[in-house]
């Protein structure tokens, strides 16, 4: 990954992508532990300002993350979070993305965020493959990945076993000729 071209403001028609900062542990932390946001996750312990902490500090700080605040172009108000993790010598990097904020749900944030972060991890980080994890069900995001650019690799059968039920975990991957063609 190119870190010279990494950006401190990612600017789209509705969003802007600003990267974290330590002083947006407590927004992390009050998302990451709505059951909403949680639902969707694997790993569904609680998340404290301990565990943020140490995530901005072994991963962000050591360049093995790369995650940035989504919030709304018109009032600057944070709603959600975006991020590259296990960035590797391969150009490859695993896409994460939670919208915090009930209230920004189901109006194209999303949408907007993994277009807008695809385009700028392929187009300027230099970033070859982006890939995703998605619980078998979350049909939302499963159809906003698409639209992005995503396509299905496989399913792992039963993969997790979340909320007492074993779960299919999707796996997804965009790589530069995914990119739709669509201005943002």
């Amino acid at each position: 990954m190119n870190r010279e071209k990494v950006r401190n403001e990612i600017v789209g028609h509705n969003v802007i992508l600003k990267q974290i900062t330590m002083q947006d542990t407590d927004l992390i932390v009050k998302w990451r532990n709505n059951p909403e946001v949680m639902k969707n996750f694997i790993y569904r312990g609680e998340f404290t300002h301990e565990t943020h902490k140490h995530w901005m500090e072994t991963k962000v700080a050591r360049g093995e993350v790369l995650q940035y605040i989504i919030m709304t172009k018109r009032d600057r108000i944070p709603v959600g979070s975006v991020y590259y993790r296990d960035i590797d010598r391969n150009n490859s990097a695993e896409y994460g993305v939670f919208i915090g904020e009930d209230s920004a749900r189901k109006k194209g944030v999303g949408s907007e965020t993994a277009r807008l972060f695809t385009r700028y991890g392929i187009e300027e980080l230099g970033l070859h493959r982006i890939y995703l994890r998605l619980l078998a069900g979350n049909d939302i995001a499963y159809r906003t990945y698409e639209k992005a650019g995503f396509k299905k690799e496989g399913v792992f059968r039963d993969m997790v076993y979340l909320d007492g039920e074993y779960r299919d975990v999707i796996f997804m991957s965009l790589l530069e000729e995914d990119i739709p063609t669509e201005d943002l």
